[in-house]
């Protein structure tokens, strides 16, 4: 028989007691809690003392540099200007275009930024189309067409009202305003094409482009003081008197 006076080998041993956290045993045992770091006040005022100072040196340091900005301002720069010779494109676009396109003589006032024959793929009616950057920097773009329709034309001045009349170039043009700084004149050609000019440029602007259109349309038609055209492209039929019985 086995002595049963010894211990079992099968005998649970408790489990130890799970180990306190690291730092707890002391504030557990002197039921104080953690001492927190505090600045002194000479600690304070030093930390202080070097944010001022950083903001200071870089107050000086702009101070120091910006005159030097001021009094070298980089150049100014005109943008691009691209060389457009427009009556060369438009002697190009001739044989296409079944007319002869304007090409204004505007000297060095206004300068063309593109020249362009559109076939009218999307919207079915073919144009001669010059850009132009007034003398005021504003922008002014001709189109010139031989299909013009109604609704062509109101896509083309953005469906404004017509507003009146200008004269320009011994013509009278058409004048539509939307009343948002976008305007246009409009004249139909005795040669038959449609010219449409369209901007934010001035009124005295509009007439100075307007005038050396009409110009270059003379010369192109070859009678210098044609006939003047209707500025809407329809003509006015007065009624007949009724036969008397």
């Amino acid at each position: 028989m086995g002595d049963y006076r010894g211990v079992s080998e099968l005998q649970e041993t408790p489990p130890a007691a799970p180990a306190s956290p690291a730092g707890t045993a002391g504030t557990e045992a002197t039921g104080q809690p953690p001492v927190k770091p505090v600045l002194t006040a000479g600690a304070a005022k030093r930390a202080n003392a070097s944010v001022i100072g950083m903001i200071i040196a870089l107050v000086l340091s702009i101070a120091t540099f910006l005159p030097i900005v001021l009094m070298n301002p980089s150049p100014k720069s005109d943008g691009y200007r691209p060389d457009i010779n427009v009556s060369a494109v438009a002697r190009n676009a001739e044989d296409v275009a079944g007319f002869t396109p304007a090409a204004p003589e505007t000297g060095d006032t206004f300068r063309a930024n593109y020249a362009r024959w559109e076939s009218g793929t999307g919207s079915g009616v073919p144009t001669w189309e010059v850009g132009y950057l007034t003398p005021k920097e504003s922008f002014i773009g001709m189109v010139q067409t031989r299909q013009s329709n109604p609704t062509w034309l109101l896509q083309q001045v953005k469906s404004a009202p017509v507003t009146g009349t200008r004269s320009a170039g011994g013509r009278d043009w058409e004048l539509r305003d939307t009343g948002k700084g976008e305007k246009s004149m409009v004249l139909v050609d005795g040669g038959g094409t449609t010219v449409i000019l369209t901007g934010s440029a001035q009124l005295d602007e509009f007439t100075t482009l307007a005038t050396a259109v009409v110009k270059a349309l003379n010369t192109n038609s070859g009678a210098a003081g044609g006939a003047s055209p209707g500025i809407t492209g329809s003509a006015t039929v007065s009624p007949s008197p009724a036969p008397s019985p």
